[in-house]
């Protein structure tokens, strides 16, 4: 999910959740997570699910009977910092696998290092597609993988649920030329939309602008009827604001740069929109784990996707190294490509060889309604591409 960029090694952090089953040596899995800085609260939930993850895996006699160790290093801002960071793990620390991070730039940035110390590295919510593909060769990088959809994925989604869902024949989409993440869904959505037969009006701003109100009343006066908001949440809860201080009352669409306190910016304006995400936050099966992590933790949960996403990551590191019957690096590698139908606490995994991101990963449709967000239903785009 997120922009690409950010990253950076200043924490390290190693928790050894042996129990008394697993006495033998143990086998060290790494995570990358923004602790501190921007995304701090992401990183935190993600190394939290993570912990859990491996205390749970531990409690049940370890991996070929060996307890997991968890290595983790604060991607705090800065790409370098975290190739320097990934580059210690494999070198220093000796782990067999690495989760995180959430950013795609991180990713993009470390996959090379990955790849030449031969140690899979699982991205959470990095869903630029050259996180996992050589943009040079058009191949999947092999010793890169995601847990996520992608940005032309998402872009994909909104275009099918508007058109065939919501009945719109023309949309306004207002981007973000210099964010990857925007441009991403911004290119799908209108190429899928396009293709299904509606037309499309797209604006455009820099990063950093916060009066979108030119570009919205041109959407206006376009007369489309859906606003398709691919960027973060505080630019979206913006563009719904002050679509309605124009008096434009459009259907609002947007990505997984949604957040629970986009409420406090947007108001009223965010009543009934929609939002493509990786999860339903009211599915009975994350309960447990939310229970899990307020007893664990001291407090609920607030990031509840983010913690979701580094205990499926353990798991699914945890099940390579089964099935590799020996806790290295290329080995586990190759046991990630061939993954097939494993059951992971918000999805059945399935892993695409040609590109290795997760095949057909369903998304849950989200509507903010009566002051709450709620699960509408879980949707898979039918277009291919």
């Amino acid at each position: 999910m997120k922009k690409s960029f950010l990253a950076a090694l200043v924490l390290g952090l190693l928790v050894l959740a042996a129990s008394a089953a697993c006495a033998a040596d143990p086998i060290k899995v790494g995570y990358l997570a923004n602790l501190t800085g921007e995304g701090a609260s992401w990183g935190q939930h993600e190394q939290n699910g993570a912990i859990l993850a491996v205390e749970e895996i531990n409690k049940k006699g370890g991996v070929l009977g060996r307890p997991l160790a968890l290595v983790v290093y604060d991607a705090k801002g800065r790409p370098e910092d975290a190739i320097n960071a990934v580059r210690r793990m494999i070198t220093v620390d000796k782990v067999v696998a690495i989760g995180g991070a959430n950013y795609s730039g991180i990713n993009i940035a470390t996959a090379p290092i990955a790849a030449q110390g031969k140690v899979p590295q699982i991205g959470s919510f990095a869903t630029n597609p050259f996180v996992t593909v050589d943009p040079k060769t058009k191949k999947a990088r092999p010793y890169s993988f995601r847990i996520c959809f992608t940005d032309p994925y998402q872009g994909k989604v909104m275009a099918e649920y508007l058109y065939k869902k919501l009945g719109v024949r023309k949309a306004a989409i207002l981007s973000d030329v210099g964010s990857d993440y925007s441009e991403g869904m911004t290119e799908y959505f209108i190429k899928t939309f396009k293709g299904l037969g509606g037309t499309v009006e797209s604006f455009k701003y820099r990063s950093g602008d916060v009066d979108f109100r030119a570009q919205l009343t041109n959407a206006k006066q376009s007369g489309a009827t859906a606003l398709v908001m691919p960027d973060l949440y505080k630019e979206m809860a913006l563009m719904m604001k002050q679509a309605h201080e124009l008096d434009w009352k459009p259907y609002f669409i947007g990505g997984d740069g949604y957040s629970n306190n986009m409420h406090e910016i947007a108001g009223p304006a965010m009543e009934g929109s929609y939002w493509v995400y990786h999860l339903s936050f009211d599915d009975p099966k994350i309960r447990p784990l939310i229970e899990k992590y307020t007893k664990r933790f001291g407090q609920a949960p607030t990031e509840v996707v983010n913690t979701v996403a580094g205990y499926d990551i353990l798991y699914w590191i945890a099940d390579a190294i089964k099935r590799a019957k020996k806790p290295e690096g290329p080995a586990v590698r190759d046991a990630l490509a061939s993954t097939k139908n494993l059951k992971l606490l918000h999805f059945t995994l399935t892993l695409d060889p040609t590109n290795n991101n997760p095949l057909n990963k369903p998304a849950a449709m989200l509507q903010f309604k009566n002051g709450q967000i709620r699960y509408l239903e879980t949707f898979k785009p039918q277009t291919e591409y």
